[in-house]
């Protein structure tokens, strides 16, 4: 996986409630074997009416800022458990998912996946969402290291919580295994202690 490391960035708005995984990535695009080209179907059924023509209103489509940063509306990724969904939105470029709510399995998947997931509170979302809709170019950074989401111009000031284990694997690059590896000397010795 790639490091994760701190950035500034635009949002994409998506202010939609309950956005469940089969809407973030339609079943019929999970044949695939390999993590790539999931992002071309992400949101498919949103993106694209059914003769295959974009949809302009929808923001993805007619917002055009290279944003790494997915704002949602509350419980975003419920439904199946397809890990797929965080493969999707990694792939599209997002790096990061904010929202009030997350569905468990699908922020497990998305953290796992090299995806920081951001949950802060209504109130601070509906803030977020009101400063985006009035300046689309209003520039957010995301600091790992130190814990915190802040716009520009210092008005969202936020600190998120992660799990040491999640925050240690994301600023490194590790999945399951690399992370094992990172402390196997501390695993040998803790086995010799036992004997």
């Amino acid at each position: 996986m790639e490091k994760f490391i701190k950035f500034d960035s635009t949002i994409m708005p998506l202010n939609i409630e309950n956005i469940d995984t089969d809407q973030i990535i339609p079943a019929r695009f999970l044949k695939a074997v390999t993590r790539d080209g999931f992002g071309d179907n992400l949101f498919r059924d949103w993106r694209y009416d059914n003769n295959d023509n974009l949809i302009e209103n929808f923001n993805l489509n007619s917002i055009n800022n290279d944003s790494k940063i997915l704002l949602a509306g509350r419980n975003f990724g419920c439904g199946s458990s397809r890990e797929h969904a965080a493969w999707a939105i990694y792939d599209y470029g997002f790096r990061v998912v904010v929202s009030s709510f997350f569905a468990d399995i699908f922020r497990n998947n998305a953290l796992n996946n090299g995806l920081l997931v951001i949950q802060l509170s209504q109130n601070k979302i509906d803030q977020i969402f009101d400063k985006v809709s009035n300046d689309i170019n209003t520039v957010f950074s995301v600091d790992l290291n130190d814990q915190k989401f802040y716009s520009s111009d210092g008005i969202i000031d936020e600190e998120f919580e992660i799990n040491e284990y999640n925050k240690t694997c994301l600023i490194n690059g590790y999945d399951n295994i690399d992370y094992l590896l990172s402390v196997k000397d501390k695993i040998l010795k803790f086995e010799s202690n036992l004997k």
